[in-house]
């Protein structure tokens, strides 16, 4: 009898471990770090039709730390850098960008606009954001390549 009940409990607790070992959810890639701008995608509403290099010079990048994010960007075409700071989450397919506060030129957009939701594409070292119309079409994405 009590190598029965030994036997018993014994299950009992491999089925336990066995199912919490188990129910841990699937990791997903994280936004955490910095990354740098490498080119845009123009796209037909669905598919990539164009590659836009960016300019020498031009460097735009993101920072995405607890929960927060913030970029710079500078332009050699443009006197004024640009900057924005805020905070962020993700889902499995969306970037949301919640803007607080920038440089001129983005606290007067943000009279308008403070919260941008992208279509996300997230790798281990690189993401593309993907801004859409009014409609869900694909217009064009900012692709970035993880430099921390």
């Amino acid at each position: 009898m009590k190598k029965i009940l030994g036997l018993v409990l014994l299950m009992v607790v491999l089925t336990i471990s066995t199912a919490t070992i188990s129910s841990k959810p699937s990791t997903m890639h994280t936004m955490e770090g910095t990354w740098e701008l490498q080119n845009f995608y123009s796209y037909d509403g669905e598919d990539i039709i164009d590659t836009v290099l960016i300019q020498n010079g031009y460097r735009q990048v993101k920072m995405y730390y607890n929960g927060r994010v913030m970029w710079s960007r500078t332009d050699p075409n443009d006197t004024i850098g640009r900057f924005g700071f805020g905070s962020y989450r993700i889902t499995d397919t969306e970037l949301i960008e919640t803007i607080e506060y920038g440089d001129y030129g983005m606290m007067q957009a943000l009279d308008t606009l403070r919260n941008f939701t992208f279509e996300l594409r997230l790798k281990d070292d690189n993401y593309s954001q993907i801004f859409l119309d009014s409609d869900g079409g694909r217009t064009f994405s900012e692709n970035y390549k993880r430099i921390d």
